[in-house]
């Protein structure tokens, strides 16, 4: 289910794994976002940048990772070539929220700061139901990733 409101970007959806196997699976990025990976994002600390083509060029910074519970990226540089606006996710945040769930995991992600006042919301958004609500639950549920 996907949130469309003056708020941030969020969607909630159940996988059929544990919070620890979630956790795993978005701490490995590249297997899930399509575009080239670089860096680490499975610890406090740990930075990586995602580039696409000259669509999309961003670098993350892992502000909390609590296996199992929560994990929180906070985009740091952001450029995306489809829009005007020159950094539209520079200081927005990232965020994945874990419960466990009848035999598996809840999982609400939200995009703080990605709302629809942004140029890029309908594009982005429709990318975060491809990668999150696609890309990583296959990836959780099958170890293979669906980056388009």
């Amino acid at each position: 289910m996907t949130t469309q409101t003056a708020t941030d970007y969020t969607t909630t959806i159940d996988l059929d794994r544990s919070p620890g196997d979630v956790s795993g699976a978005i701490a490995d990025v590249g297997r899930w976002w399509l575009g080239d990976v670089t860096g680490a994002a499975d610890r406090v600390g740990d930075e990586f940048t995602y580039r696409y083509r000259d669509l999309h060029d961003s670098t993350q910074r892992v502000t909390a990772f609590e296996p199992g519970r929560r994990i929180v990226w906070d985009v740091i540089d952001s450029e995306l070539g489809f829009v005007d606006e020159p950094d539209p996710w520079t200081g927005t945040r990232i965020v994945f929220d874990l419960q466990p769930s009848g035999g598996g995991t809840r999982l609400t992600f939200t995009h703080e700061g990605l709302t629809p006042a942004k140029e890029c919301y309908d594009a982005c958004s429709a990318g975060w139901d491809h990668f999150v609500v696609g890309s990583l639950r296959r990836f959780v549920e099958t170890g293979a990733g669906v980056p388009l």
